[in-house]
């Protein structure tokens, strides 16, 4: 009994590695690129523990794919390998075509023979789940109704239209070939280990060195944030209970636009951490707004709750201070992520290896 689980040296699989042998202690094999924001520190707890095993390597290598599922024999592929920052996509599409589209495809392949290979009652256990996002739905404006799974695609940036493209090609590869899978679209993650590009660890960063504070335009984008353990939980239950074929959208039910989200990390800090020359939120700048930048996403999280009952555990709140408290805790962590010196790290421990 085990499951392979892709791109899990990022900030949502190391989080979900380690919620799932913490909460079914069943072992995983990790396959991760370990491209810049791909991280083993950020499984260093795991360090000994004969339930994981790392590989390094590609979704996109037909041939390691295949050999990994023929020795792991797993009962599930759970993918998060993709390119997923939108400002990266913006200045070089590229590699988001290759990871998000065409090594999707390479791993729905090998998962189709590998699946077809199996006799009963393994064939039918089988599960492909794939992590989405919920940007592949577009833009909202301040009234619309959120998004439900029956919302029609219509991406803005090149990230959210690779991932548009990956979750087709998931669904066709059901319909098509009767592979079992299953695709869960889930609002904007926060939580521990999250790479200092993205906003909250970006704003704690900055704060921290006295750094400005940047904000998109007029900092009213609005996004739904999801604390990264409450996403964690909801793709077990779907992986354990979700119906083959569908789509189930997570949120966490906290819609707040990019400002609000900076001044309450601002409050958090001013409190756990206060600045002799003042509050944080002095730090705040408004900068010229990124191409394309979609105003609201907002997600339906009610399928997922009628069917599988599973709602979110945190508010905004509680997710957001523990946030705060875990990136004051791990300022070593925080270091070794944006002076560079974990990449370091990976070059001496598993370049030479690969």
């Amino acid at each position: 009994m085990t499951i392979i689980v892709t791109g899990g040296a990022g900030f949502i699989g190391a989080n979900f590695i380690l919620d799932w042998i913490e909460a079914t202690g069943e072992p995983v094999v990790n396959l991760d690129k370990l491209t810049y924001a791909g991280n083993p520190d950020n499984l260093a707890s795991l360090a000994g523990d004969d339930r994981y095993t790392f590989v390094q390597g590609d979704i996109g290598d037909s041939a390691l794919v295949s050999n990994l599922l023929e020795r792991h024999r797993p009962r599930a592929i759970v993918n998060f390998a993709a390119e997923s920052h939108v400002d990266r996509s913006i200045h070089g599409p590229d590699d988001f075509i290759q990871t998000n589209v065409v090594g999707t495809c390479n791993l729905l392949a090998a998962a189709r023979a590998y699946w077809e290979s199996l006799p009963e009652p393994e064939h039918s256990a089988f599960r492909f789940l794939h992590v989405s996002t919920d940007e592949v739905y577009g833009s909202l404006e301040m009234g619309d109704d959120p998004f439900t799974e029956t919302h029609p695609f219509a991406p803005n940036s090149p990230y959210s239209a690779s991932k548009a493209a990956s979750d087709h090609f998931v669904r066709a590869w059901h319909h098509t070939y009767g592979l079992p899978v299953l695709t869960t679209n889930c609002s904007n993650n926060y939580g521990p280990y999250q790479f200092p590009e993205k906003l909250i660890p970006l704003i704690i960063h900055n704060a921290l060195a006295g750094k400005p504070l940047p904000i998109y335009a007029d900092g009213q984008n609005v996004r739904d944030w999801l604390y990264v353990s409450d996403h964690c939980s909801a793709i077990r239950r779907v992986l354990e209970d979700g119906r083959l074929g569908e789509t189930y959208n997570i949120g966490g039910w906290n819609e707040l636009n990019n400002l609000e989200v900076v001044n309450t990390v601002c409050q958090l800090l001013d409190e756990l951490q206060p600045d002799s020359a003042g509050s944080y939120s002095r730090l705040i700048a408004f900068v010229e707004d990124r191409a394309g930048h979609d105003r609201r996403y907002a997600i339906d999280a009610r399928k997922i709750e009628r069917e599988l009952g599973w709602k979110p555990a945190e508010s905004f709140e509680t997710g957001i201070r523990k946030t705060v408290r875990w990136y004051l805790d791990h300022a070593d962590w925080v270091g070794r992520v944006t002076s560079g010196e974990y990449r370091q790290w990976i070059d001496r421990h598993y370049r030479a290896e690969a």
